[in-house]
This record gives structure tokens, C-alpha cells and sequence, in this order.
């Protein structure tokens, strides 16, 4: 038995089912976690996220930005833009069916000394701490505040974490965080505009990961949503966005001896 970390897919299902082909992936035996990012920018998200769902406990999925913008979409929050590729899933008889499966799915997971999500965690939030924000803001988002808590997010450049909020932004502060962390203060105050390579990282901030203090270095972080970071690996991190949707790699890593997997993908229109 082994477990597959996989990276941002973003609707590249062709790509996707190549990388399962060459890790020789059996339901059966083996596990697939993905950091999130399933869909949009690329062909077929909905087949993505059809593969995931019918392979039930042989896949693990955090959320995303970019899923949690397909289920604002869909519940009427949020409009698609030009870049969008999300029309397939929104007229797809089974759509209520996938997002109500999508939106059940946790903002970060846990198992043993790894930690499974999509952006990153505060420097100053210890694991323990960042599972039990996660675990509010996933309440929220599975019961009647699910509508709320998405108005709330979108947009959320405006959003900074502090732990006296309440209501739909402290929910919606605790997603940003986890789906769409890159850089940061050393106090933690995020940015939230910047998608670039971590050295060109604006003045004041730092990849989340660098911060000196950071009080969850004790685990090991999978994630994804850095793109132009690119496939990137310590031994307390484990990054996987490889920029599949921008025609280059779609990455998995095994954990029980990190041996890298990559299929090259097709180009399609970029993401952020």
C-alpha cells in the first residue's frame, strides 16, 4: 500500500489519468492525496472531479480557492470570469451531486506528522491550533452558513486572520489562510495579491514557510497554489503545484520514501 501526494490538477483530467497510469495507482491498495485546486482553467473539470468522488476512500481532498469559487458560482455568490472553465460542471445533470460532495470535503487533513493543505498555515498557528480553525470554518461551510460564509470570502483581499474575529469573517479570514496563503509578515499579516516566485516575494514578506518562528515546523505541510515556486521539497515540506494548467508538469510524490512522479501536461489557459 502507498499514498500518492498529488498537485494541483485543475480540470487537466487527461493528465491526471496519465499520472495514476505511471504510478501504477490500485484503488485497492493504494491512496491519492490531493492538495486541492481540482478544478477550473483546465479542460475537464468535470470529469476530475467524478474520478475523485467514485474512488471514495482511496482519495483524500482538501479544498481549494478554486473549488470554493465553483461552489460560490454555483450557489450564486460569485460570477464566472473570462478565464473560467467551469460551464461543463454547472450544466452537467450531477451538479448539485458533485458540489454538494465537494463542499463535504475538509480545509485541511490530517494523518500521522503530515498535514494535507491547500496554501499554507500562519507562522504563528501550531498544527493543533490550525486543525481546530479548520474544523470551524468546515462546519460552517457543511451547514446552513455555507452561503454566508462564501459571500463573506468573495471577494477576500481585504481579509487579515486575528483571532478576536467572529461571524461569517472569522470563518471566511480561516479559509483565506488555508487556500490561499503565499506570503506573509512575520506577524502574519498576509499578502494578497502576490503569485510570483518566492525571491520576488514584496518587500516586508515571506514565503509562509520562512518565517523564523513558524510554530508548525514540527509536521510535515503538503500543499500546493504556488505555481511559480514549482515542485519543492524539505524535509518538513512537501510543495506540489507544478503549474500542470500551464502546460507544465502534473507532480505526485510517494510518502513513504518521497520518490517524485510527473506526467507533462498539455497547455491551457494559466490560473492563479
Amino acid at each position: 500500500m502507498a499514498t500518492y501526494a498529488i498537485g494541483d490538477v485543475q480540470g487537466c483530467y487527461a493528465s491526471l489519468r496519465q499520472l495514476t497510469e505511471a504510478i501504477r495507482f490500485t484503488p485497492q491498495q493504494d491512496r491519492l492525496w490531493f492538495v486541492g485546486d481540482l478544478v477550473n482553467r483546465g479542460p475537464d473539470s468535470l470529469h476530475v472531479l467524478r474520478y475523485i468522488r467514485e474512488l471514495g476512500p482511496a482519495a483524500v481532498t482538501v479544498l481549494g480557492n478554486h473549488d470554493l469559487f465553483l461552489l460560490a458560482v454555483a450557489d450564486g455568490v460569485a460570477s464566472l470570469r473570462r478565464d473560467d472553465t467551469l460551464a461543463q460542471v454547472l450544466e452537467a445533470p450531477d451538479c448539485r451531486e458533485l458540489t454538494t460532495w465537494l463542499r463535504q470535503q475538509p480545509l485541511l487533513y490530517r494523518e500521522g506528522r503530515y498535514v494535507l493543505v491547500h496554501a499554507g498555515l500562519l507562522p504563528h498557528w501550531t498544527v493543533d491550533e490550525a486543525q481546530e480553525l479548520a474544523t470551524e470554518a468546515e462546519t460552517a461551510l457543511r451547514s446552513d452558513q455555507f452561503s454566508v460564509t462564501l459571500r463573506a470570502l468573495h471577494p477576500s483581499g481585504h481579509l487579515q486572520w486575528t483571532p478576536d474575529l467572529t461571524g461569517p469573517v472569522r470563518l471566511a479570514s480561516i479559509t483565506k489562510v488555508l487556500t490561499r496563503l503565499r506570503t506573509c509578515s512575520d506577524s502574519g499579516v498576509m499578502e494578497s495579491s502576490f503569485s510570483g516566485p518566492p525571491k520576488l516575494a514584496p518587500h516586508g514578506f515571506h514565503p509562509w514557510f520562512d518565517i523564523p518562528t513558524r510554530r508548525s515546523a514540527s509536521a510535515t505541510i503538503v500543499f500546493g497554489h504556488w505555481a511559480a515556486m514549482g515542485l519543492h521539497l524539505t524535509s518538513n515540506l512537501i510543495a506540489l503545484d507544478s503549474g500542470c494548467v500551464y502546460g507544465r508538469h502534473l507532480t505526485a510524490v510517494r510518502l513513504e520514501d518521497r520518490k517524485v512522479f510527473q506526467v507533462r501536461c498539455e497547455a491551457t489557459r494559466g490560473a492563479k
